[in-house]
């Protein structure tokens, strides 16, 4: 109850009189009622009395000098908290006019003179009681009001009897309309509704009118900006007396953030984060429903697997900024090609079914819906080729980037989603091997060569424990001399199962798995025993070469293992040779030649292996500490037949004699290219011409006969 509600106090009254005698009678009858007591002699006193004093009841005479009651009741009910307060006005009027002024100025009661006390103090103490009930309810709904306006809750009510929508006030702010210039309807609700939900809403309303059916919807609400709320409605019907449905009420809550968090939510989980193509829970989900589809109807799939060519060189070169960059560039230029790819398959320009998904790394998986024939999706994975030629323009870097693409069609490559992809896995990997570049359906044959590939796999990692590696040794030859002035080592595989495995099956698989890299550390431990084996024999002269990987040459530990495998053996380090590819040195420039200084500085040779194959620009051989360049066998090959090849092979052992580097021809093995070889200055070969790669015992033979060969006639 106002002031003393909040303080514990005992109600206050204002009592406003000119007569002090009456003032003193009803001061007494409310003191015995333990009530305060404030006076006023006139209505411009009591106007301040209640401003100074906020009392909780008013007893105001009518008739009092100056401001008279009805005026004085009148400006009580404009001050703060003067609306709320009983009145109760003091009269000796009993005419109908005074009475109706009475109310009209805001009484809430009257009581006429002469006072009769004892009524008096009961007619208060039950405004009083009135009051405070009024306040606490008051109190409770700005709680209520305060709590919905927290959890933005709004309620409402539909009265059927008379069709009447009550709406509280946080209801005109969830659907953003002014509560003076909107009267609430279900017609006027329904359409602020977006449009797909009102024939449910309208539904729903119905079916609780008449059946007393209760609801929980979420529903999206059109507001005047043009913008969308999403709410959550629940409603229940209250039956009246005849067990038929009286009202029916409900809340709507504001569920926007929910609807965001639950968005973003399934965003991460359905969605690749770095290129925002759907990622492989997605796919799994869109792909499966097509296949269903396409049983039904009796059509065809097709899955296209996609895997980025040399991507982790990009990576490895430029950094995983750029390489997250092109990924990004890649899942566009697909979105585009598959939209583009609608006319080709149906013609349809809005279609939604095809999707383009990432499935990590540099992997990608495009599905084409109704494809009448395999002819369409071979289509769709050249325009994906073609789209991928062009350069991306990742500032600074212009990046070139191919792929190669594997296609599987449904149901003649398989029936489940698990089949088709794994075949079009397996048609991806024997496009790499064709070339790189390029598009592969899958066959039959390729799931024999994919079942090889595991099986090989499985072994390789248990062929080390076993024993099964060995070395094989190729002559290099002077050929001005007829002298073998060393080896090339060559690592074999013999396997008991299945017999000897060509290096070209089982090293890319070392490389893919990690194992290359103690692979590469067995063969450099076995040749530089071998060689110090040979050494030890009288054959000091003998060199040895042998091919270090990307893999070994990037790990922190080349150097240590080097060093321990040198000291481990006692072999002199300037009869190694080490062979990187060009891929090697130019990646990460100054970080590679700080490494093969190191390498030079500990004795052993440095050789560029392939030379001539690789992409990069002769101005690294005056940087790079290199002591030898060898020819690649495929120039050497066409010597004869193809003048690109001559000139190519001739500009090689120009640059090398410039710069003073040895220079070795490798893959001789004809008379005629070691002619044209010896001709244009190059006196190093290794080949079939001079000797195949044969186990360390004939390499044991042949030392004993001379470890020299018939110079041949110039």
């Amino acid at each position: 109850m106002g002031d003393a509600g909040q303080t514990g106090e005992s109600p206050l009254v204002l009592v406003a009189d000119d007569d002090g005698f009456l003032r003193t009678l009803v001061r007494e009858a409310m003191t015995a009622e333990d009530l305060r007591v404030v006076e006023a002699e006139n209505g411009m006193q009591a106007i301040a009395a209640f401003s100074s004093h906020n009392p909780d009841l008013v007893l105001l005479d009518v008739t009092m000098p100056g401001m008279d009651g009805f005026e004085a009741c009148a400006a009580l009910r404009a001050l703060p908290g003067g609306e709320l307060t009983p009145v109760v006005m003091l009269t000796g009027l009993d005419d109908p006019d005074s009475v109706r002024k009475a109310y009209e100025a805001g009484a809430t009661d009257f009581a006429s003179k002469p006072i009769n006390l004892l009524i008096l103090r009961h007619r208060v103490r039950y405004l009083l009681r009135a009051k405070q009930a009024f306040d606490e309810l008051r109190q409770s709904e700005a709680r209520l009001a305060s709590a919905q306006r927290i959890v933005r809750l709004g309620n409402w009510e539909w009265n059927l009897a008379t069709d009447r929508w009550l709406w509280s006030a946080q209801m005109f702010s969830l659907f953003g309309v002014d509560p003076a210039a909107f009267e609430p309807t279900q017609t006027r609700t329904l359409e602020r509704l977006h449009p797909e939900d009102r024939e449910p809403v309208l539904r729903a309303l119905e079916e609780a009118r008449d059946k007393g059916k209760s609801y929980s919807l979420d529903v999206r609400i059109l507001l005047p900006n043009g913008s969308t709320r999403f709410v959550h409605e629940e409603a229940e019907a209250v039956i009246g007396r005849d067990g038929r449905a009286a009202r029916v009420t409900g809340t709507t809550q504001d569920i926007s953030e929910r609807k965001k968090t639950e968005s973003q939510i399934r965003f991460l989980a359905f969605y690749d984060g770095l290129t925002l193509l759907p990622n492989r829970l997605l796919f799994v989900e869109r792909f499966n429903l097509a296949l269903s589809a396409a049983r039904r109807q009796k059509g065809k799939l097709a899955l296209l697997f996609l895997d980025l060519d040399r991507f982790k060189r990009i990576n490895d070169t430029l950094g995983h900024s750029v390489g997250d960059r092109l990924l990004q560039g890649v899942g566009e230029r697909l979105r585009r090609c598959v939209r583009s790819s609608d006319t080709i398959t149906r013609g349809d320009n809005n279609r939604a079914d095809d999707s383009v998904a990432r499935l990590g790394g540099d992997e990608f998986i495009i599905s084409l819906m109704d494809v009448a024939h395999g002819e369409d999706a071979a289509k769709v994975a050249a325009r994906i080729l073609e789209s991928l030629a062009e350069p991306f323009k990742l500032d600074p870097h212009e990046v070139f980037v191919n792929a190669s693409i594997g296609i599987s069609l449904f149901p003649d490559d398989g029936r489940d989603l698990d089949t088709l992809l794994k075949n079009a896995d397996s048609a991806m990997y024997h496009a790499k091997e064709s070339g790189r570049g390029t598009y592969q359906f899958y066959s039959k044959s390729m799931n024999v060569a994919a079942v090889r590939r595991l099986s090989l796999e499985t072994r390789l990692r248990k062929a080390l424990e076993r024993n099964e590696l060995l070395l094989h040794y190729q002559p290099q030859i002077d050929i001005e001399s007829g002298a073998v002035i060393g080896a090339e080592a060559l690592i074999r595989w013999q396997q008991p199962e299945i017999g000897l495995v060509s290096p070209a099956e089982f090293i890319p698989l070392a490389e893919e798995t990690g194992m290359i890299v103690p692979i590469g550390e067995w063969v450099l431990r076995t040749a530089c025993a071998q060689l110090k084996a040979w050494h030890d024999a009288g054959h000091t002269s003998l060199r040895m070469a042998m091919n270090i990987s990307g893999s070994q040459f990037r790990r922190q530990q080349l150097l240590p293992v080097l060093q321990q495998i040198l000291a481990g053996t006692g072999l002199d380090p300037r009869a190694l040779e080490l062979e990187i590819t060009e891929s090697i040195v130019m990646r990460g420039a100054d970080e590679t030649i700080n490494t093969l200084k190191e390498i030079r500085a500990m004795g052993p040779r440095i050789a560029i292996d392939d030379f001539g194959t690789g992409y990069s620009s002769l101005g690294y051989l005056k940087q790079f500490p290199i002591d030898v360049l060898k020819i690649d066998q495929s120039f050497v090959r066409g010597l004869a037949t193809d003048p690109a090849d001559a000139a190519i092979t001739g500009a090689i052992i120009t640059v090398a004699r410039g710069l003073n580097l040895s220079v070795i021809a490798e893959g001789v093995e004809t008379e005629e290219q070691r002619r044209l070889l010896q001709a244009g200055g190059c006196r190093l070969m290794q080949g079939f011409l001079f000797g195949r790669p044969v186990p360390a015992g004939e390499w044991g033979r042949w030392l004993e006969a001379g470890l020299r060969l018939t110079p041949p006639a110039a």
